[in-house]
């Protein structure tokens, strides 16, 4: 069974700007429309799909609690919690560290000073590889210097990756590993050396670029579910490719939370 951890946005807004796509957006959010699209994302996830939540308890004056995909990077019982770059966000911090602890999770800490910002930019590589495979980026919220760590407290071997496109702040916005060993993601967001790293660890044939209309849209801050994947939104051409790998496509419209730069991955954590 999927264990997947959440926050219901009962205190959702953008109340300050750390990232372009919530520029313009200060007191923008509608909360009942984010409640919505929230309670069906989540819907879709448990009824539908059959995962099971965790929940985080919303809390006043942390507007992004809701992004749990940030709390962690979380693999076979072993948590390396977040230390969150912008001041705004490191309140969210023990509330995520209480719900790992909660759910049984041994955590590591990582040494003082470095910043990193969990699933949003560490993500497992879901084909068969002789030990975990880790697609971790840095660039913009999370320190290079958290991937030798990460390494060790998940026996993993990391694959380092250089984020260049400010929209693109987290690798989860731009890169999306799904069940199988598929993989879309969109190039433009990673230095030339990134691209050559992901195009020499992904077979050919798993590995899809999506165009500028999908990357805009958070088409790769998706959620794969076994053989179902989960998005705010995706064109033809991207649901044709997922269903010729075997994938359902879910869309669950999330533009509430596209205002603070976030959409369904982003508010999901899995917890394996």
């Amino acid at each position: 069974m999927y264990r997947i951890l959440m926050c219901a946005p009962e205190y959702f807004g953008v109340e300050y700007v750390i990232n372009p796509w919530m520029e313009g957006k200060l007191g923008g959010v509608i909360g009942g429309a984010a409640r919505e699209q929230w309670n069906y994302l989540h819907g879709v996830l448990t009824t539908v799909l059959g995962a099971q939540t965790v929940l985080v308890p919303p809390q006043p004056g942390l507007p992004d609690i809701v992004f749990t995909a940030n709390a962690a990077s979380v693999k076979n019982g072993v948590a390396v919690p977040a230390r969150f770059r912008h001041p705004e966000r490191q309140g969210e911090e023990p509330f995520y560290r209480a719900s790992l602890r909660e759910t049984g999770h041994e955590i590591r800490d990582l040494p003082d000073g470095i910043a990193f910002e969990g699933a949003g930019d560490a993500l497992f590589y879901e084909g068969e590889t002789p030990k975990p495979l880790l697609f971790a980026a840095h660039g913009f919220r999370t320190d290079p210097e958290s991937h030798p760590f990460l390494a060790e407290a998940f026996d993993a071997e990391v694959i380092s990756l250089r984020l260049v496109d400010p929209r693109f702040y987290h690798l989860d916005t731009c890169f999306c590993p799904l069940p199988g060993g598929y993989v879309i993601w969109y190039p433009s967001a990673f230095d030339s050396e990134s691209q050559a790293k992901v195009a020499a660890s992904v077979p050919e044939e798993k590995l899809y670029a999506v165009p500028d209309t999908d990357a805009t849209a958070f088409a790769c801050n998706a959620v794969g579910v076994g053989e179902h994947v989960v998005m705010n939104s995706a064109t033809s051409t991207l649901r044709d490719r997922l269903s010729d790998w075997g994938f359902t496509t879910h869309l669950t419209p999330l533009s509430e939370f596209m205002k603070a730069g976030g959409s369904s991955k982003c508010l999901t954590l899995r917890l394996w």
